[in-house]
């Protein structure tokens, strides 16, 4: 019995780490967003622990009421793929308008020349853009919407393997190894998506945008797009 147990604790933290790795959607939404909205890393992070928790919690507290209740695994599986194409469908819908919106920023961002002359006959060209980078409250608020989107997206995301291939397993011992079986999906789950973040931020920070830094919320909402389409098309 304590090999199975443990044969089911090394599945749980093997299948929270393989799933969080091959889900681009668990951590490329908060890359995409922090560079384009310029979050620091420890925000960025802190966004992605609160997703993160919202993530797996939903799913646990679904699977521990199905088995309270004696609900069928099939039952639960069916409600979770509901929750997946939801969740899908909002980072598809956001991805879009988010690259829409970009686009007609970085269009009004466009940089053109102004010529003065002055009095003594001397004249000098300037760059200028219609929309500066200085903050105002309304743009705060977008980006603690922005978090909040993220947030519901990630509510109902479901974690697929948890409910059939670790829960229900688990179920079949006692309350204390479904505890644990569930604190391990999640605790990895969590960990490897704020790893995945971190190690990305870390490397693109070497990296100068140039010229395409006008274009990081449209390219921030392609990469949300994408991650939608790919979860509704492709089946990742």
């Amino acid at each position: 019995m304590e090999t199975t147990i443990a044969i089911l604790f090394g599945s749980a933290f093997m299948l929270a780490l393989v799933h969080t790795i091959l889900g681009p959607d668990h951590y490329l939404p908060f890359i995409a967003l922090g560079k384009a909205r310029n979050w620091t890393l420890s925000k960025t992070l802190r966004i992605c622990f609160y997703c993160g928790i919202g993530h797996v919690l939903s799913s646990v507290v679904i699977g521990l009421i199905g088995l309270a209740i004696g609900s069928a695994v099939f039952s639960l599986e069916k409600l979770e793929g509901m929750r997946g194409e939801i969740a899908a469908w909002i980072l598809f819908v956001f991805g879009f308008a988010y690259m829409i919106w970009g686009l007609w920023r970085a269009f009004k961002r466009k940089p053109h020349t102004h010529f003065h002359l002055h009095s003594d006959g001397t004249g000098h060209e300037h760059n200028h853009a219609h929309v500066q980078s200085h903050t105002h409250v309304h743009d705060t608020e977008k980006k603690k919407a922005t978090a909040w989107i993220l947030f519901l997206i990630f509510i109902f995301g479901p974690c697929e393997p948890l409910i059939p291939l670790l829960i229900y397993p688990a179920a079949q011992f006692n309350t204390l190894i479904v505890v644990l079986v569930a604190l391990i999906f999640s605790v990895t789950t969590i960990a490897t998506m704020m790893g995945m973040v971190w190690v990305s931020l870390k490397g693109l920070s070497f990296m100068k945008s140039g010229p395409l830094a006008r274009y990081a919320h449209s390219l921030a909402g392609l990469v949300i797009f994408a991650c939608g389409g790919a979860m509704l098309f492709l089946g990742l």
